[in-house]
C-alpha cells in the first residue's frame, strides 16, 4: 500500500532538507508522541547507515520497528527502510526547490506485508484508503509546518 503527499513550504530547498534531516529533532517529536526511540549507531552526522529501534503502542499492542537510512543525497532525497514483524516500510522524502524562497516536500510511504495477517490488514485498510490518505497528508503537513517553524525561528 502506498501513501503519498506533497507539501509546499516557504523555506528554501536547502533549509527544508536540513529540517527533515534533523534526526535529533524528529526523535524528540516521536518521544513526545509516546514512542520509545533508541539510536542503534553512534554516528552524529546525518547520513546513510543511521539506524533506530522504535517501539510504540498501537491498537492495544506494543509494536517494534527498525529504521535504517538507506540513501542520503543532500540536498534532495532521503530514503529510510523500516522493518517490523508484519511489515516492510519504505519512506522516501524528496525536496524540490520551486523558487529561491519556496520548496516542496514529496513524502511517500510504501508498506508491504511480510505475513498473511499483515496482508489481510492492508487489504482491509484499502477499503478506507481515501480517509487514510487525508489523515496521512494532514500528519505530514503538521510535521512539515512544525519543522519549518522551528527552522525559521
Amino acid at each position: 500500500m502506498k501513501f503519498s503527499t506533497r507539501q509546499d513550504t516557504d523555506l528554501p530547498a536547502a533549509a527544508l532538507f536540513a529540517a527533515i534531516a534533523d534526526f535529533d529533532r524528529i526523535e524528540r517529536v516521536l518521544v513526545r508522541r509516546g514512542a520509545e526511540v533508541r539510536r542503534l549507531d553512534p554516528a552524529q552526522e546525518p547520513g546513510a547507515g543511521i539506524a533506530w529501534a522504535v517501539a510504540f503502542d498501537w491498537r492495544g499492542k506494543r509494536r517494534a520497528l527498525r529504521l535504517d537510512v538507506a540513501q542520503f543525497d543532500r540536498p534532495e532525497r532521503i530514503v529510510i527502510l523500516g522493518e517490523s514483524e508484519p511489515l516492510e516500510l519504505t519512506i522516501d522524502m524528496s525536496v524540490i526547490g520551486l523558487t529561491r524562497t519556496k520548496s516542496r516536500l514529496i513524502f511517500e510511504l510504501i508498506a508491504k506485508p511480510r505475513n498473511m495477517r499483515a496482508r489481510l490488514m492492508l487489504q482491509t485498510a484499502k477499503l478506507g484508503k481515501a480517509q487514510l490518505d487525508r489523515k496521512f497528508a494532514k500528519r505530514i503537513a503538521e510535521l512539515v509546518t512544525d519543522l519549518a517553524a522551528r527552522r525559521a525561528a
